[in-house]
């Protein structure tokens, strides 16, 4: 029970549980977040803050026509009127509305420097200047005709609209994204013209599918243009659900300079992406070797965009140089789909495709009804008072009488032709020239032109055919307004395995792979000689030398039973100390590397894990494609070994050593294995494979190679607890 105790000095203390004095107070954060900053309205696809910009514009009249005003002006406007917050996250708002390559439909005309896709940042408010755009009229046209509601602004000082009149489908035609509290919106922008179709067809047939609006709306339509490679049917569920992705890629061209020379021009760039940006990673991924393809890459952009990208070799084919930076780089993105909005009861919900333009069609009725209404309330009153002219004209002499002869003109009037107060008020204000016969003409066609105005509005409130036919020859003029060709090509991806892969564009050459003690990698040129003079930091030593070719995939066996795969041609230059191996995979940092070696198509290991189990795998099986490697061994791995021979021998830290053939073993891609050997007290030491005609080898303490001549008499069967080993034998290796 929450107790309140007023203290003297005015102030109070609640005595409550913290965790629900927290969880209420986080919950109304969290809430007002949601609906007052982070989601848009379905109906005009706005945040607060871009209505509030909006608004405030139209109040100071920044329409097209006007000249444009310095936009610390306006954002003083908002911040003092409409929305009090920072200014620099109002200037903001206002800078993203009037860029080209983030709206596709600009609605602030901006002047001055606003911004470019390299990323450089907007010049300050006071030296930028703006007003308002043609397609933002369309969103405000009505909004002073009662067309929408209105609420107090914060200081109770004036008014603001909760949405706006919105003459076409901002919410999809622009996108929208942003992040609240356990929620966020991610919505791509769309064509207007494709919208508008669909609006059409959701007019003709109520019932029409998502499948249906999808044959008119293929997919997003991004201002910075580029290519969707995501196929149809993802797009589709992405607008049946209103989540998903499409993947979207630059759009390039190869240009020919003769001779079997060429180069790749990309001309249009994905959405958000920064062209500096991405340049700079593209020049990263040819200093790491991580691009093997890419010769160089230079940025030729004046007003339009020119990326020029170079291959390393003439015999590498263009489609297969895009395809792996398409993976490796921004050159394609994935966008993610959340049409998560405020719907018209203010009430978050994820929304597809067709709710969404079912959502603005329904809006613009009620606009449509609304300022029919307003305008019948308008062209009454105008008519009421042009009845009372009627009556002036046709009993001109007595009231020009009266209102020369009567001391109460105004109540005569009234009792004299029955006049309302509005219409004797009315007469007495109007001038005598206004009574001439010309005028009178002139009353009388506006008279019949009112009421025909008036017959037609009264018909259009009492019939819902008529106003959605209405609210679809309104969008016919809106298209007209604001066509504009697709920017963004819908096609389907590329098959990339019928294309050659990038490995085979890699020169073959040998290299030694050298790992110390710390996890310092490198690769030499050539094969290592004479180990002795490699050379390592302060306290550093060789753990492990892997003779292999930059075509080769290295094997990297870790202590908590994974594996990981490092290409060798990704490896740093063998003159320096290398890079920490850490840097390349996600290595836990307790665990321990156990072994090294290159990749053998159609080779086997043996795993072993220090509880005595362990099993044969497959290379082909252990190659992983992410940094987090493959999971293989369930337990403590303490060997993954080539093999190569026909029997085990396995030793455990009781000097007990067992062998058997390695056919006991099975053959399995990962898990926990079978018992190798069996074991009282401890677990597995070492283990080896080898060839049963030549026999086992064992390094001494001492460094020396021992021969084991009489391992027959260990020869048992797997699991088997075996015997004394020989004298000296604790490792293998």
């Amino acid at each position: 029970m929450t107790v309140h105790t007023p203290l003297p000095e005015g102030g109070r203390i609640v005595d409550e549980p913290m965790s629900e004095a927290l969880s209420r107070r986080y919950l109304a954060y969290a809430l007002s977040t949601i609906t007052n900053r982070a989601l848009p309205d379905v109906r005009d696809g706005f945040k607060p803050v871009h209505r509030r910009i909006m608004y405030a514009m139209h109040q100071m009249r920044l329409n097209p026509q006007a000249a444009a005003r310095k936009c610390a002006k306006v954002v003083g406007e908002v911040m003092g009127g409409y929305h009090p917050h920072g200014d620099a996250s109002i200037y903001d708002a206002l800078v993203r509305l009037a860029q080209d390559f983030s709206q596709r439909y600009p609605l602030v005309d901006g002047q001055g420097n606003f911004g470019n896709i390299d990323g450089d940042n907007a010049a300050a408010m006071r030296y930028t200047e703006c007003k308002l755009t043609p397609a933002a009229v369309l969103l405000m046209e009505g909004i002073d005709q009662d067309s929408v509601d209105f609420k107090a602004t914060y200081d109770d000082q004036d008014e603001e609209p909760i949405v706006l009149p919105a003459g076409f489908p901002n919410l999809l035609a622009n996108g929208s994204s942003g992040i609240a509290v356990g929620m966020a919106t991610s919505i791509p922008p769309h064509n207007v013209g494709e919208l508008i179709d669909a609006c059409h067809l959701l007019l003709e047939r109520p019932d029409a599918t998502t499948e249906d609006l999808a044959g008119i709306v293929p997919g997003p339509d991004f201002p910075t243009g580029g290519v969707a490679v995501e196929g149809h049917a993802s797009i589709l569920e992405a607008y049946e659900t209103g989540r998903g992705g499409v993947r979207l890629r630059a759009r390039w061209e190869t240009e020919d300079l003769g001779r079997g020379v060429w180069r790749i021009i990309v001309t249009e760039m994905p959405y958000q992406v920064q062209k500096s940006k991405l340049i700079a990673d593209l020049a990263d991924l040819i200093e790491h070797k991580k691009a093997p393809l890419l010769g160089d890459v230079r940025d030729e952009s004046a007003e339009d965009i020119r990326l020029v990208i170079e291959p390393k070799s003439r015999t590498v084919e263009p489609e297969v140089l895009m395809e792996s930076l398409f993976k490796l780089s921004d050159l394609e993105i994935r966008f993610p789909i959340n049409m998560n909005v405020l719907d018209a009861t203010g009430t978050p919900r994820v929304m597809g495709l067709k709710a969404c333009l079912q959502a603005f069609l329904d809006h613009r009725r009620e606009v449509l009804v609304r300022r029919a209404g307003w305008r019948i309330d308008r062209v009454e009153k105008r008519l009421h008072l042009l009845e009372g002219l009627r009556i002036v004209f046709l009993n001109l002499d007595e009231v020009i009488r009266i209102v020369r002869e009567e001391e109460q003109p105004k109540a005569v009037l009234i009792a004299r032709f029955g006049l309302s107060e509005l219409q004797a008020d009315f007469i007495l204000d109007t001038r005598l020239r206004q009574l001439a016969r010309i005028e009178e003409m002139t009353i009388e066609n506006e008279y019949k032109t009112l009421s025909d105005e008036l017959a037609a509005l009264q018909s259009l409130s009492s019939s819902p055919a008529k106003q959605w036919k209405q609210v679809g020859r309104d969008l016919e003029t809106v298209r007209k307004a604001l066509v504009s060709p697709r920017r963004t090509l819908i096609a389907e991806a590329v098959d990339s395995s019928a294309l050659v892969s990038v490995e085979a564009f890699i020169p073959r050459e040998a290299i030694s792979v050298i790992l110390s003690e710390r996890g310092w990698i490198r690769a030499a040129k050539g094969k290592v000689e004479d180990p002795s003079e490699l050379k390592f930091k302060e306290g550093d030593s060789l753990a492990f030398l892997v003779p292999c070719f930059t075509t080769d995939k290295i094997l990297v066996a870790a202590s908590d039973g994974r594996i990981f795969t490092v290409g060798a041609d990704k490896l740093a230059s063998g003159r320096g100390h290398g890079e920490p191996l850490r840097l390349m995979i996600d290595l836990d940092e307790k665990a321990d590397i156990i072994n090294l070696l290159a990749h053998q198509p159609g080779g086997k290991l043996l795993i072993a894990s220090r509880a005595g189990y362990g099993f044969i795998a497959p290379e082909d099986e252990l190659l992983a494609q992410k940094r987090g490697g493959k999971q293989v061994l369930n337990g403590d791995m303490i060997a993954a070994i080539r093999v190569n021979g026909d029997h085990v021998a396995a030793i455990g830290e009781n000097i007990k050593a067992l062998i058997f053939t390695l056919a006991e073993l099975p053959e399995m891609a990962r898990g926990k294995g079978v018992k190798l050997q069996n074991y009282k007290q401890g677990g597995l030491a070492d283990v080896a494979v080898f060839d049963g005609a030549h026999g086992p080898e064992w390094v001494d303490g001492g460094g020396r190679r021992r021969n084991w001549p009489d391992w027959k008499d260990w020869l048992g069967k797997r699991a088997g607890a075996g015997r004394q080993g020989p004298r000296g034998l604790r490792k293998f290796r």
